[in-house]
């Protein structure tokens, strides 16, 4: 590539991918809704382009969580149900009227404001419930639904329920209690409100059977292409990933040297050969997002070839040991990150993260778009 062209990293975006994960949990869901949460710029991969491709494979409901991202998808999507997972803060409430947003309300301050819009208004506002049941982060807690139960008719004046929800702190984990206990909090609270639509499980926790389903799903990084369906107990093998991958991570090799033995590699010269090796430079760091906890034991791949980091995960660049391949790559080669060689999970294991982590932290890395 000849001037301003050369890409020297490159995250491709599979829309048609994020598309068919969308239809995977339509079709396992059933009658159970499914809206997508497109929150964090869409985990990453670009909310301008995810969201209207959703909307057009039949999404109507969307999450986001900051204000700003709700305004930004409004102009993208005017008929959409957007919900802001922020909540209703006294200054947010005009925004999000103007741009009907439907806040989920997180507590009897919030409900109050929003109720107080009501009344102001013609007619009312639609609003979710957020009830906390044992992630002690958002949502409504146990003396305030309690409160909320008992005055109804009063604190809910003007407001049109539309959804009461609530998050699962173990979902990923099958076996976890914590599920059964949240589930039971969860039917209790149902029960103390109004009668509205229901929704308790993401991505992981639409996995544990329809009694987690309610009347909507929201699935967020399974949409691109993380594993929704995790090992029992973290033991074992994991299970087959439903989803297809979504997100290709690639760079370019910038330089290829011959070391002798003994000679050290990166930073810290946390890497010494151990034998006349080849290494080969990439242009990816962790200003690009790579995590320096990949440093001398992340795996990259050539070819579909799998080679290891060598060294320590700079700014800019890392260092794979490409010496085991039958030829060394050139100049310019495309080395895969993550993708189909090397998933995404496998990524954010070998790093001590989440798959989560891995692809919101992508920010320096041009965007290309497939399907």
């Amino acid at each position: 590539m000849a001037g301003t062209d050369f890409e020297a990293a490159r995250l491709t975006v599979r829309l048609a991918a994020i598309v068919a994960n969308y239809r995977t949990y339509r079709r396992m869901t059933g009658p159970t809704a499914v809206a997508a949460v497109v929150k964090a710029d869409a985990y990453g991969m670009g909310a301008a382009r995810v969201a209207p491709a959703l909307a057009e494979a039949g999404c109507d409901s969307f999450f986001v969580a900051r204000l700003q991202e709700g305004i930004a998808l409004r102009k993208l999507l005017p008929k959409a149900r957007i919900f802001v997972l922020d909540g209703a803060m006294p200054d947010a409430v005009p925004a999000l009227i103007r741009y009907a947003l439907t806040p989920v309300l997180n507590s009897l301050g919030q409900i109050a404001a929003w109720s107080a819009a009501a009344s102001v208004g013609a007619g009312g506002l639609d609003a979710v419930l957020h009830v906390d049941t044992g992630m002690n982060r958002l949502g409504l807690p146990r003396d305030e639904l309690a409160i909320l139960s008992a005055e109804q008719s009063k604190r809910l004046s003007g407001l049109n329920l539309v959804l009461v929800m609530s998050h699962l702190t173990c979902g990923d984990e099958p076996a976890n209690k914590m599920n059964g206990v949240q589930l039971s909090r969860f039917r209790q609270a149902l029960a103390m409100l109004p009668p509205a639509p229901a929704s308790l499980a993401a991505s992981h926790g639409a996995m544990l059977g329809v009694d987690y389903h309610f009347d909507l799903v929201r699935p967020g990084v399974a949409l691109y292409g993380a594993n929704p369906q995790t090992q029992e107990g973290g033991a074992g093998a994991a299970k087959p990933n439903l989803m297809q991958t979504a997100a290709v991570l690639t760079a370019r090799v910038l330089q290829v040297r011959r070391i002798d033995s003994g000679e050290s590699v990166g930073y810290a010269a946390t890497f010494h050969a151990k034998r006349p090796s080849m290494i080969a430079t990439i242009a990816l760091g962790y200003a690009d997002g790579i995590p320096r906890t990949l440093s001398n034991k992340g795996v990259a791949a050539i070819g579909g070839v799998r080679v290891p980091v060598a060294g320590r995960v700079s700014m800019d660049l890392m260092t794979l040991d490409v010496s085991d391949l039958p030829e060394p790559p050139a100049v310019g080669d495309e080395v895969e990150m993550m993708g189909e060689t090397i998933s995404l999970g496998e990524v954010a294991q070998t790093a001590g993260t989440n798959e989560y982590e891995i692809l919101t932290r992508l920010r320096r890395v041009p965007r290309s778009y497939e399907g």
